[in-house]
């Protein structure tokens, strides 16, 4: 049993009661459960360049505001995966304050499903609601599937994505290799 409080961790009740926290029982127990990541992302100009720069988009919509003009845009549009960033914001507050206890190192996507509604716009203030789908053990992995909503500023929609993600609860993570995946996971800067 857990009790949940507003932009609270989650605290398990048996824990209390000196049992060990059970992540995977948890998750389960969460299904259903949608949260609204507590701040919105606004797009800007430089972004949009810095990032496709990062992946290489070369599409001028995404450099020069007279090329997404000529499309039709008011401004630049970001490229396809600039959402990645918005997703990583929504998955990092999911594991951190409600689907707790996995090793977030130990985590690996593996499939995206992707419904853009409308390109991502410089100016967009992108709000996001996540939602856990769906959870299920396989073969000792804990699989999670989300579904993030993401909205403008006005309410329409921007992208539906759903994410499915094995993890594993309990078990030692050799120190050596968990210090080399902190160095090559994306971090906030400080």
């Amino acid at each position: 049993m857990t009790d949940i409080l507003m932009n609270e961790q989650p605290v398990d009740v048996t824990e209390r009661a000196g049992i060990p926290f059970d992540a995977a029982a948890h998750a389960a127990s969460m299904v259903g459960h949608h949260y609204r990541v507590d701040d919105f992302y606004e797009v800007g100009r430089e972004k949009v360049r810095e990032y496709a720069r990062a992946v290489l988009d070369s599409h001028p919509a995404h450099h020069n505001e007279e090329a997404a003009k000529g499309l039709g845009y008011d401004g630049l549009i970001a490229p396809l995966t600039f959402v990645s960033i918005v997703g990583m914001i929504a998955q990092r507050k999911l594991f951190e304050e409600i689907v707790t206890g996995y090793d977030l190192s130990q985590i690996m996507q593996t499939d995206q499903r992707l419904v853009f509604h409308r390109p991502i716009q410089v100016g967009d203030r992108l709000f996001c609601d996540v939602f856990l789908d769906d959870f299920r053990q396989v073969a000792g992995s804990d699989i999670i599937t989300t579904k993030n909503v993401i909205t403008d500023q006005y309410d329409n929609l921007v992208l539906t994505t759903w994410t499915t993600l094995v993890g594993r609860t309990g078990g030692e993570v050799d120190a050596n290799i968990a210090e080399a995946v902190k160095d090559v996971m994306m971090h906030d800067a400080p």
